[in-house]
């Protein structure tokens, strides 16, 4: 899941399609956050602030303040490998709610 519409991955299918969930739906313990795709962020040794490191539903707004959203400043993958924000959802209950 990605944080905010990423046409780059919508693009890797046919009929690429989304699923718009508002954030308020998942409790604090429910998801959490990678600047960029989780591997790369986790690999890359560049030293940006948001590489290493997993992030909290408030700790993320406050560096999406920073920042912005990768999908929004580097949308061709130019800047390097952070295209979107990784959400990890830890429980299928919202999202099952959504697909039901």
């Amino acid at each position: 899941m990605t944080l905010g519409p990423c046409d780059w991955l919508k693009d890797w299918y046919k009929r690429g399609e989304e699923i718009v969930i508002p954030l308020d739906e998942f409790k604090e313990g429910m998801i959490s956050f990678t600047y960029g795709d989780l591997f790369p962020t986790m690999r890359y040794k560049d030293g940006r602030e948001y590489r290493e490191q997993v992030y909290t539903k408030a700790e993320i707004l406050k560096l999406i303040e920073t920042y912005g959203l990768p999908q929004s400043w580097n949308p061709e993958g130019n800047n390097g490998p952070e295209r979107y924000i990784e959400v990890q959802i830890w429980d299928d209950e919202v999202i099952n709610q959504y697909l039901n």
